[in-house]
């Protein structure tokens, strides 16, 4: 990130230039940025990426208090919000597989969650998943993990949701849209301390 004054000879600049470059504005100061555009969008990697950016992003407001200030220090250093510090250093362990957490630093402390079993339900170009797992306390979300072939391995990258468990430690997702064929799921429960269970029982669904 480039911190610049004037910029496009003006006292403020936001947006996109010549589709190579972003201006905007961060506390105050004025910056700019290469414009990156993935070259596949829909890839593995970006698919998980973006499933875990979703999941931290709505559940950052229901945060308690005291969970939002162990993120104090690191956004000092970073200089940026307690928000962004949560998110950076969640989606760097998400990169390296393993799974967030509330407070800073994960200390992946706690009993294991129980592994989930889910049942899949086939639809229009859609499969409801409803996924059981014995709750524990501090047990927080599930990751969802799709593939086209019985047997796979789980990783960030075949991973399509993650969503909060409720206070039964169940959950329910709906995969859409599909195109017609059979898709194969296995799931990961996770504690707010970061700490993950063992991969769960595979289920399937066809989409005719």
């Amino acid at each position: 990130m480039v911190k610049v004054s004037a910029p496009a000879l003006s006292l403020d600049a936001s947006g996109s230039l010549a589709g190579t470059m972003v201006f905007s504005k961060w506390k105050g100061r004025n910056y700019v940025r290469s414009l990156v555009k993935p070259s596949n969008p829909k890839s593995g990697g970006q698919t998980g990426v973006r499933a875990m950016f979703k999941f931290l992003a709505q559940i950052w407001d229901g945060l308690s208090d005291a969970n939002k200030a162990t993120w104090e220090d690191r956004a000092d250093n970073l200089v940026a919000s307690t928000f962004n510090a949560f998110m950076s250093y969640n989606q760097r362990r998400w990169r390296d597989f393993n799974t967030p957490s509330k407070e800073d630093p994960a200390t992946e402390t706690g009993t294991a969650p129980s592994t989930c079993t889910g049942v899949a339900t086939p639809d229009v170009r859609s499969i409801t998943l409803a996924i059981t797992h014995g709750a524990n306390i501090g047990d927080w979300a599930v990751a969802i993990f799709r593939a086209t072939s019985t047997g796979f391995s789980l990783s960030f990258s075949n991973c399509i949701a993650v969503v909060a468990l409720d206070g039964s430690g169940d959950a329910e997702y709906v995969d859409s849209p599909l195109d017609p064929g059979t898709y194969y799921y296995n799931y990961i429960a996770f504690m707010a301390t970061g700490l993950e269970g063992a991969d769960g029982t595979e289920c399937n669904g066809t989409v005719t």
